[in-house]
């Protein structure tokens, strides 16, 4: 029976190998919020004389298109077509993502301007001790944005370019960051249409924003995000949780990401699906959650199912926490890699 659970297993694994050697031709309708992520690297070797706090000698810095613009960078490395919803302020920030974009393959006619607000940009700061700490930690984040919301008009306009194109793609992600391009109104429209056209929905939603998800195919949470639902609702684990949340919102399942500890998915009537992480050493987070949507939408975009979906995600997330780069693009390539080493993995360990 075990050596039967364990063939089916890499047989599960060398499909998903096989779906990403030739990803679904149908595009993929993203929609969400776009921001700009900086990095610093440096040495972190002694305290500012007039506070305490490190001072950082930076040795690297750069900067990469975050958010949905992540996402949809993932998508394209994947060998998927992307239509991509989005809002840029027209500062040097939206510039900058719209140049990353273009370079890589992205398709940006779909993108609108906001000529008079600012792109959303995240600064963080890494820095370790030099020559004695290899592994740097983050020691500052800090975000700029603009004080005024999208304009209402542009939102809908954008909401309604997005449901046109429903037809003819293979699923559709929302990636709500809470900065405005994913509205109350817009998310019901676009997953009504979705479910109209038959077509899978992703969310990736902040907990302030859960009822932009209800009847979405399948929501993704972090796993403290959960725990922080459990007890505000004072429910006894985290099964019961998400069977009530899945209820509530109408999903078909709950995907929980939990870094180190692995992923599970959750749907109604079906056990709990846990896959552990099998990294040795995790190194770092960022682009956690990217990942995991982007692989969901390649298997549920190949009328994969629920579980196959998860376990790519998983893979996915393995590829970044194993990553050296603390902005990590999913590519076809390291995701094949990894479905790969789990395959062996699973053959080794049956015998």
């Amino acid at each position: 029976m075990l050596d039967d659970m364990v063939q089916k297993e890499i047989e599960v694994l060398r499909s998903l190998h096989s779906l990403i050697d030739k990803p679904p031709k149908k595009p993929v309708i993203l929609m969400g919020d776009v921001i700009l992520d900086r990095y610093f690297h440096g040495w972190a070797n002694h305290l500012n004389s007039f506070a305490p706090v490190p001072v950082v000698k930076v040795t690297d810095k750069s900067v990469s298109a975050g958010a949905a613009a992540h996402i949809a960078r993932g998508l394209v490395n994947l060998g998927l077509n992307v239509r991509f919803f989005a809002l840029l302020g027209g500062d040097d920030n939206g510039r900058l993502v719209a140049q990353q974009l273009h370079e890589e393959k992205v398709d940006t006619s779909d993108i609108r301007i906001a000529t008079h607000l600012q792109t959303v940009a995240k600064t963080r700061i890494y820095g370790s001790r030099e020559s004695l700490i290899d592994r740097e930690q983050l020691i500052l984040q800090f975000d700029e944005e603009s004080q005024e919301d999208f304009p209402e008009t542009i939102v809908n306009k954008l909401t309604d370019s997005a449901c046109r194109a429903m037809p003819g793609s293979c699923a559709v992600v929302l990636s709500d960051y809470g900065k405005g391009v994913i509205s109350d109104s817009g998310a019901a429209q676009i997953i009504a249409a979705a479910k109209a056209a038959e077509v899978p929905v992703i969310c990736d939603p902040k907990l302030t924003g859960l009822h932009r998800t209800d009847g979405a195919t399948v929501a993704l949470f972090e796993i403290r995000g959960l725990e922080l639902l459990r007890r505000r609702n004072n429910f006894q684990d985290a099964e019961e949780t998400a069977a009530y949340f899945i209820n509530l919102y109408d999903w078909e399942g709950m995907l929980v990401l939990g870094g180190e500890h692995g992923t599970t998915l959750y749907q109604n009537d079906v056990a709990p699906l846990h896959l552990p992480c099998l990294i040795d050493v995790p190194r770092q987070l960022i682009g956690l959650h990217d990942a995991a949507v982007t692989a969901l939408a390649c298997a549920l975009g190949d009328d994969r199912t629920l579980a196959e979906g998860a376990r790519l995600a998983n893979a996915a997330c393995e590829c970044v926490l194993g990553a050296e780069a603390s902005s990590v693009v999913l590519d076809r390539k390291t995701l094949m890699t990894r479905l790969d080493e789990l395959a062996w993995h699973f053959q080794i360990s049956d015998r």
